[in-house]
């Protein structure tokens, strides 16, 4: 009986701790775009693409949060008719993904702090991984400890847009893309702490995750700065004002930061 309810308490102890930490993730993207519209970085006037894509990859913070809170109150019949409404998700956020950021490039309207070239690869890769993680988990269903950590990898993909805008990104060239990676690479890290806490050891799902985020940045890296990327980078601003900036230079900063 004893060994049941100290099983049952683990259990109990695993699902608060998603449920908070996808509260802390949703909170961290949430606090990187208000910031950034508050100092006047972003503005509603933005095109109906960018709209929809914020309400695509909004409701996907939204979905996360609900499905885990499902889990915490017990209610894994709504967590799993909910979950064949993520899949269908995944697809739309990788168009909306897709189309906003060869857009951005295409347009000359790529963060200062990034080269253009990068910048396609790592929004693209970024997704990319997101989806691949987040299918994975959901292939791995029934094996829940799996499923979750790896659910949980790939919704910190998602967390590096937030966390370049609350990092001094001007200030991190020209490593700018490896800080916000590293940074977003610490809810793993408080994951596998969490399990050395409550079980003294670490489950293996966190380093497929761990390794498949990491592989992704390496990529980044390679493709991104190099003759890859700028292939990508041409075929993607052929015809278009893009074509005319240098896809591995970084662009002119604005103004307010001379």
């Amino acid at each position: 009986m004893a060994t049941a309810a100290q099983a049952g308490s683990k259990i109990r102890g695993n699902d608060r701790f998603f449920f908070m930490m996808a509260i802390v993730m949703a909170l961290t993207i949430v606090a990187g775009f208000s910031l950034s519209a508050a100092m006047g970085r972003s503005s509603f006037a933005s095109p109906v693409r960018v709209h929809a894509h914020a309400l695509i990859f909004m409701g996907w913070v939204a979905l996360y949060l609900a499905q885990n809170y499902f889990v915490v109150a017990g209610r894994r019949d709504l967590h799993r008719a909910l979950g064949w409404i993520g899949m269908v998700w995944i697809v739309a956020m990788i168009a909306a993904g897709s189309v906003v950021t060869i857009a951005m490039v295409r347009n000359a309207e790529v963060p200062f702090f990034f080269t253009p070239a990068y910048f396609l690869v790592m929004d693209e890769l970024t997704v990319l991984s997101f989806a691949a993680l987040t299918i994975a988990a959901v292939v791995l269903r029934r094996a829940t400890e799996w499923h979750r950590r790896l659910h949980y990898c790939g919704m910190a993909m998602l967390t590096g847009p937030g966390l370049g805008r609350l990092l001094p990104m001007p200030f991190l060239i020209p490593h700018a893309g490896l800080w916000v990676f590293s940074t977003l690479m610490l809810f793993p890290v408080i994951g596998i702490l969490a399990d050395l806490r409550r079980s003294g050891r670490v489950h293996p799902a966190w380093w497929w995750g761990c390794g498949a985020m990491s592989a992704t940045m390496l990529l980044m890296e390679v493709v991104g700065n190099g003759p890859v990327g700028a292939a990508i980078y041409a075929q993607a601003t052929a015809g278009s004002p893009g074509a005319a900036v240098p896809g591995q230079a970084y662009p002119a900063p604005p103004a307010w930061l001379h």
